[in-house]
């Protein structure tokens, strides 16, 4: 009996929805990202580019920030910052771009990441 309400459990958590985007959470993840990131309009680059604008930005496209010849190929082969591109990027940096200079081991929670995701959505001006 008991294995079956385990089992009914199992399925009925499978059944459920993702847990729907918190841009606060998001933020307090961010903080991982702060030491090297800015999101701010006109912020400044740090030891990587500031993030205003980008989804939709090309990779490796702001101005005065002095990337890695990897991440550069990466712009010139038409890499798009979206979600769909950000999220393995975020998740494992060097495995989207090997040779690249994100220090980043990677974020593996999956609420962490959409959460992530809606807060740079919110604060870089994304629609």
């Amino acid at each position: 009996m008991l294995n079956r309400i385990a089992a009914a459990a199992a399925l009925i958590g499978l059944a459920l929805p993702a847990a729907a985007q918190d841009a606060d959470a998001g933020q307090r993840v961010f903080n991982q990202c702060r030491a090297c990131h800015t999101v701010e309009q006109g912020g400044r680059n740090g030891v990587g580019p500031n993030l205003y604008g980008v989804f939709g930005r090309r990779a490796a496209s702001v101005e005065g920030f002095r990337y890695s010849a990897a991440m550069r190929a990466k712009g010139e082969e038409g890499l798009v910052w979206q979600e769909a591109t950000l999220r393995p990027y975020l998740e494992a940096p060097r495995t989207v771009v090997p040779g690249g200079s994100m220090t980043f081991a990677g974020l593996r929670n999956e609420q962490q990441m959409s959460d992530l995701i809606a807060y740079l959505r919110r604060a870089t001006g994304a629609q």
